[in-house]
């Protein structure tokens, strides 16, 4: 018995599910770069370049073991453009008996799956996806019944569950969570680590120059790509966020500077999502440079929580509730997203930095995107169908089951607070005191209404006052609506006015660059 074995661009680990009982003789490993993947959103050229230098030299190690590899690039001659289509002229080529798939990241490309038995006339066998820590099923035995998800209580029992960071039923250090360590600014001058770059072999340069060319209209920049793209380097920058980054991680993980993106956090992410590193290996080689004396608890725990936490968390309540997650829009928030995310031509430092920083890298920390990116169009309300298209587009690491609910349910606040318990609003005071984002803008943070007022601070309390009837009840916001309150009913006038000008206006720059940006999605 022959079979095809379908492997997708973020399933790139040895231990796949679809990979198990392989039989090298006459099994046939399929990998296919499509036309449609690379383009309904328009993805980062570096993310593009990433996942396609990666599958390449994933089907090379899996060709030097010994395997057969049908690999279609993406300007072969007769290339469909999409999974289907492969698929089907695959089966073709190879008349094989079954074919084997692990469960996709994304609910479309499920949904596409379950269609194949119907188009073609061998089985498909559909495997659960174990590389995470959590099933699927697991995931919705602890939601039944609760009207609200908190990943904190969810992440307590991965804690438990795993053993990471426990002493027998009792948590590391006699607390769960360490957050309130994890909140502080970054002192003026202090060093940050160099970080450790990968410099393009012939198959990436190759790659580099077909994305360069195919995809020029694309949001990013291809010069500065030094991302790896073999489990090799991807172990080699572990080992090195581990010895240069995670003692200051915990720390300084909601800080930002300008011109500084990486600070200490781990820039794992892409390679997790991609499947050259594992969860459980990277959430092992932190415990253990706890144990050895090399790093604190507070950053190790913090570390520990994205992955073991909020990352199983997210994909989750992702599994959970899709398709229909994706169509709330609990604060009926329809502003289109404004040019500049995609320019960053804009006054306001903070996003432009952020931005500029996207543009040129692919990436920005958890910050970066919640509050400054983020923050800014849950105050504008943008529509999150907008932001959530932006967020998958321009971030190497963005697949959808992390991304939305990401966006949709901790950015924008869409789900009506069933991820979040409280919107993560903020004016321009968060942002002043956790960067230096705010100096030499042109805005005055300190400033609350005028022509030079930054726009977080009049903004932050219009979003308070439009979403009154919504948030009120929040406890959690009990403290700004008491503030809200006692300003009386003029100043609230005079910061729905001065809020509406500043929002009109953007309406107006969009409508003058509608033509640059329908081009660009067009592509």
């Amino acid at each position: 018995m022959s079979t095809l074995r379908f492997i997708f661009a973020d399933q790139l680990s040895r231990c796949l599910s679809a990979l198990d009982g392989i039989d090298l003789r006459t099994d046939i490993i399929l990998m296919v770069e499509v036309a449609n993947e690379t383009t309904y959103v328009p993805h980062h050229k570096q993310k593009i370049a990433f996942l396609l230098s990666a599958m390449r030299h994933f089907a090379r190690e899996l060709r030097e073991e010994g395997c057969r590899v049908d690999y279609v690039e993406l300007t072969e001659y007769g290339n469909t453009g999409h999974f289907t289509g492969e698929l089907i002229r695959a089966i073709e080529r190879h008349q094989v008996d079954r074919v084997i798939v692990t469960e996709p990241g994304e609910w479309r490309v499920l949904d596409m799956i379950r269609s194949w038995e119907n188009l073609i006339d061998v089985p498909v066998e559909l495997r659960e996806d174990d590389r995470f820590f959590s099933t699927r099923g697991r995931f919705a035995r602890w939601a039944e019944g609760r009207k609200s998800f908190r990943m904190e209580y969810f992440y307590r029992e991965m804690r438990r569950e795993t053993g990471f960071l426990m002493n027998n039923d009792k948590p590391e250090g006699g607390q769960w969570n360490f957050d309130a360590d994890n909140r502080e600014p970054l002192p003026a001058g202090a060093p940050t680590p160099k970080r450790l770059r990968f410099l393009p072999d012939q198959i990436t340069s190759d790659v580099l120059e077909l994305v360069g060319e195919r995809f020029c209209n694309h949001f990013g920049d291809l010069a500065e790509f030094g991302w790896a793209v073999t489990r090799r380097d991807a172990l080699l920058a572990l080992k090195h966020f581990l010895q240069e980054c995670l003692a200051q991680f915990g720390t300084y993980q909601d800080a930002m500077r300008r011109g500084d993106p990486f600070l200490f956090h781990s820039m794992l992410s892409p390679y997790l999502n991609c499947g050259l590193l594992l969860p459980r290996e990277v959430c092992l080689a932190a415990e253990q440079a706890l144990r050895r004396g090399e790093v604190p608890l507070n950053a190790v725990e913090g570390f520990i929580r994205q992955i073991l936490g909020w990352r199983e968390y997210v994909r989750g309540i992702y599994w959970l509730r899709m398709p229909a997650y994706a169509l709330s829009n609990a604060l009926e928030a329809v502003r289109p997203l404004p040019e500049f995310y995609w320019s960053g031509e804009t006054d306001l430092h903070c996003i432009k930095s952020v931005v500029e920083d996207t543009r040129r890298h692919g990436y920005a920390h958890h910050i970066q995107r919640l509050m400054v990116t983020g923050n800014f169009a849950l105050l504008s309300g943008i529509s999150p169908s907008e932001i959530e298209a932006w967020y998958l587009a321009v971030y190497i690491d963005a697949f959808d089951w992390v991304e939305l609910p990401n966006t949709h349910g901790m950015v924008m606040f869409a789900d009506g607070g069933l991820l979040a318990s409280k919107p993560y609003a903020a004016s321009g005071a968060y942002i002043n005191r956790m960067s230096d984002y705010c100096a030499g803008c042109a805005y005055s943070v300190s400033m609350k209404s005028g022509p030079t007022a930054c726009p977080f601070n009049y903004l932050y309390w219009n979003f308070l006052i439009e979403n009154r009837a919504r948030l009120r009840g929040n406890p959690r916001l009990a403290m700004p609506y008491r503030t809200l309150e006692r300003m009386g009913p003029a100043r609230e006038g005079e910061i729905q006015q001065q809020a509406r000008e500043f929002l009109e206006g953007l309406s107006i720059q969009q409508e003058q660059r509608r033509g640059p940006r329908q081009g660009l999605l067009d592509f």
